[in-house]
């Protein structure tokens, strides 16, 4: 669905990481997407993701989901492990409350961040609900 600037309806920006497009590196990775950017000033509400290729590391890499700050939709975690290393729907930060929902400060690419090693398998699709 395309960014609607200006307007306050709900709206979902949707992405991808695949170990095979990607690479698995020790980098932040913005994820695919015909969405474009999270404007400035929109509220993020929601979000999942679909892990449909579990994860797999041979060097206890750890990933994070980010979009405003560092681990906000997902935190940085080893992949060999919960939630990355089993194949479904995954619930993400935020979850329809004040208390979680994310504002962004700038124009943002949701992004997947590797570290502490790299990853050698994984695919995922992530949805995001804004407003």
């Amino acid at each position: 669905m395309a960014n609607i600037s200006g307007t306050r309806n709900l709206k979902v920006w949707s992405g991808d990481y695949s170990f095979a497009v990607d690479g698995g590196a020790i980098s932040t990775i913005i994820l695919r997407s015909a969405c474009g950017a999270i404007p400035i000033g929109s509220y993020i509400v929601e979000a999942f993701m679909e892990v449909t290729t579990g994860f797999t590391t041979g060097t206890a890499a750890t990933a994070a989901l980010t979009v405003e700050a560092a681990n906000d939709l997902q935190t940085a975690t080893i992949v060999s492990g919960a939630p990355y290393s089993t194949t479904g729907i995954k619930a993400l930060v935020p979850v329809f409350t004040a208390a979680t929902m994310i504002k962004t400060t700038a124009d943002r690419a949701p992004s997947i961040v590797i570290a502490t090693g790299t990853v050698t398998a994984g695919v995922l699709h992530v949805v995001i609900f804004y407003e």
